[in-house]
């Protein structure tokens, strides 16, 4: 079931900042435990080094994309494609702007930002 109120911003490849390891480990875990929910986010937003994660070579790319099948949003940053020179489109999901983030976030009554 997708909630429609809440919406997660990932701003990063790692959860958190104290250990690279830890952190890619983390963020792995994060989104497993959300496609394991039975309730899911409308969204789930990529910006910043979290675009990363909808790239090739993602770890967490066959969860994201069974997260996209259930229904999930999944939209990465364009400028940050561009700015960190991912010369492919995401492997999942679709790319947007800042606009339509902001517009998502705004809708959303829950927003959890990573």
């Amino acid at each position: 079931m997708i909630n429609e109120n809440l919406v997660i911003q990932i701003t990063g490849d790692r959860y958190g900042s104290a250990s690279d390891g830890l952190g890619e480990t983390l963020m792995k875990a994060y989104i497993y435990t959300l496609s394991e929910n039975d309730s899911y986010p409308k969204a789930i937003l990529f910006i910043n080094r979290g675009a990363f994660l909808t790239a090739e070579n993602s770890p967490v790319l066959d969860i994201l994309k069974q997260l996209e099948t259930a229904g999930v949003e999944i939209m990465t940053c364009g400028t940050c494609i561009n700015f960190f020179e991912l010369n492919e489109l995401p492997q999942v999901g679709t790319v947007t702007n800042m606009y339509a983030m902001v517009e998502m976030l705004n809708l959303a009554c829950n927003a959890i930002i990573i």
